[in-house]
């Protein structure tokens, strides 16, 4: 030993130092290699994870296990760590049979759980979109105007379908007049009866029936005119309940070779369904606006051939000094007297025009009638003008 004790059982502090350890009085004997036991319990430790064991201390100044006398911090009897300090001791490592389970991972919270939440979101839309625009560029859907499928699935993409579809929406015109009468087509667009048309199908008629697809014949009356653009809008009187309206397409989408099917009356053929092509875009197409044509054609015996220019030719007879320009789609899908103001349909029973002028052989006085009738030299009003002129023929039309 390198350090003597007093038979006191102090240690030795210098001469004016005090006791490092209260003085104990023991009633058996105390070997002066032993330090005295402390004045107080010891204090349990307490297990705060496998494998670790601290001892807490009261947080009071102390010299730690470099006092004298070798303590060591923890120990009974020692001077206690230094503030904010913590005796560890290490225990036997836990057999792995015996590791505690794993805790449970916390779910993300805060910004976290919504920034997951929209990528979730986000990723669910993106793959619907992908679906959506799997079907619009499938291979069965020949038509790129519109991403609204009318045909049933199982008929897609099919003249039959499109007919199926789309006929009931169409109806036939007769308009009456001091003149006599003339026969038309029309599309049924609102289930309380409107019905869209051209304008020369319906000027200067002082009556209006309406037959529908189903062999029903109705009265209606004029909304609105506009003759710059050879439409009208008209609605049946004391209108049936469960009218078939039809889909109005996007016809900026159209192009050239885009399967379509018509549809209208030809010659008071009821129902006549047509197919073709689309042969071009934006045709200048002019048509007179003068009433008296119309009434012409009616004294003619409604013969249809509505007079139109185009290519700087006049075709279907005199257009008059009073005429408009629009752009139409071109079509070769056989167009016959009697097709105004019907349906031209993409393939998947959408509405891209409205029928309003055809070349016929038969207008042509060197002709013979063996070669009257449609030579695929056809014209519609695009769907978009209509939809654009709809607000207006509502409230009368220009003409009003």
């Amino acid at each position: 030993m390198t350090e003597s004790f007093r038979r006191s059982g102090e240690y030795p502090q210098g001469d004016n130092q005090q006791p490092a350890y209260p003085q104990q009085h023991a009633s058996s004997p105390v070997n002066p290699e032993w330090p005295p036991p402390p004045a107080y319990e010891p204090v349990a430790p307490v297990a705060v994870e496998p494998g670790t064991t601290v001892w807490p201390g009261s947080g009071q100044g102390g010299s730690g296990g470099e006092g004298h006398g070798g303590g060591f911090a923890g120990y009974p009897g020692a001077p206690e760590p230094a503030a904010a300090s913590t005796a560890v001791l290490m225990a036997e490592p836990v057999p792995a049979t015996e590791a505690p389970a794993a805790a449970p991972k916390k779910r993300a919270k805060g910004p976290l759980a919504l920034l997951a939440a929209v990528a979730i979101v986000a990723a669910a839309i993106g793959g619907g979109t992908a679906y959506g625009i799997q079907e619009l560029t499938s291979k069965d859907t020949t038509s790129s105007s519109t991403s609204t499928t009318v045909v049933p699935t199982a008929k897609k993409g099919t003249i039959a379908g499109v007919a199926q579809a789309v006929s009931p929406s169409i109806v036939e015109i007769n308009a009456t007049s001091n003149a006599g009468s003339s026969t038309g087509s029309g599309v049924i667009i609102t289930t309380s009866g409107e019905i869209i048309t051209n304008n020369h199908v319906i000027s200067g008629a002082s009556s209006i029936k309406v037959q529908l697809s189903n062999g029903k014949s109705y009265t209606a009356k004029v909304v609105g005119t506009d003759s710059k653009k050879d439409l009208a809008l008209i609605k049946l009187e004391n209108a049936p309940s469960g009218l078939k309206t039809a889909t109005l397409g996007n016809s900026d989408g159209v192009q050239v070779g885009d399967d379509v099917v018509a549809i209208g009356s030809p010659e008071g053929l009821t129902g006549t369904v047509t197919s073709g092509i689309v042969s071009a875009l934006d045709r200048d197409v002019t048509v007179s606006t003068d009433e008296s044509q119309s009434q012409d054609q009616q004294s003619q015996g409604g013969s249809g051939q509505w007079p139109f220019e185009f290519g700087g030719q006049e075709f279907n007879g005199d257009t008059g000094s009073s005429t408009t320009t629009y752009k139409a789609l071109q079509t070769d899908a056989s167009l016959n007297p009697g097709n105004s103001g019907g349906a031209l349909i993409d393939m998947n029973g959408n509405i891209i025009g409205i029928n309003s002028a055809m070349y016929s052989a038969a207008s042509d006085s060197s002709s013979s009638s063996s070669s009257a009738g449609s030579v695929g030299l056809g014209f519609a009003i695009p769907i978009n003008t209509v939809k654009s002129d709809l607000a207006s023929l509502r409230a009368g039309g220009s003409d009003s």
